[in-house]
């Protein structure tokens, strides 16, 4: 005998048809949740990684900002202890040239000459005085020069005002206050001129 199936296979199948695309469609979707996921974790690793780079660089950067500070501290240390150093090689250096200038003052003076002020004002000598004559004043000028210890000896007043009739010219003369060259300097200063 014949059989004859009356069941819907059309509609079993469609129903399998449609399980199996529900399952290939389920399967596909959890496949791109995963690569998403993936996708994701794999960018914030990335951007993690780079923050913590970025954290890395900031605390070099500020150490290195605070090591700038303690370098421009030194430096501002250093430079003031040069200038320190500067004015105590000066003020030694300094320390003779009153007596140099006071032995050279009286040496120098002619006679007929008296000084009656000297007053200083930093390398400015200015000098007062007596003397008999606009000659002894002139010799005067030329023995300062010649000292060493000054130079540029220019005279501001020549007076006949003076009440004393053995000195009856008043005068100022002002001189620069210099340092003579040593015996090296000179001798290279000859050899400059000898070449």
């Amino acid at each position: 005998m014949t059989r004859i199936n009356l069941l819907p296979w059309r509609q079993e199948r469609r129903a399998q048809r449609q399980k199996e695309y529900l399952t290939v469609l389920g399967l596909s979707g959890l496949f791109a949740i995963l690569v998403a996921f993936g996708v994701i974790q794999y960018h914030n690793a990335l951007i993690e990684n780079q923050t913590r780079r970025n954290d890395l660089l900031k605390n070099e950067i500020a150490q290195l900002d605070q090591k700038l500070k303690e370098i421009e501290n030194l430096e501002k240390k250093r430079e003031h202890l040069l200038n320190r150093k500067q004015v105590i090689e000066q003020l030694q250096a300094d320390r003779s040239q009153m007596v140099h200038l006071f032995d050279q003052l009286v040496r120098t003076i002619p006679d007929g000459v008296r000084l009656t002020s000297i007053k200083q004002s930093g390398d400015s000598l200015t000098l007062e005085g007596l003397s008999q004559s606009n000659a002894r004043v002139a010799s005067y000028m030329r023995a300062l020069e010649s000292s060493g210890w000054m130079s540029n000896p220019q005279v501001t007043i020549i007076e006949a005002k003076s009440t004393d009739k053995l000195l009856p010219y008043q005068f100022t003369l002002t001189v620069t206050l210099t340092k003579p060259k040593s015996s090296d300097a000179v001798e290279a200063d000859a050899g400059k001129e000898v070449s």
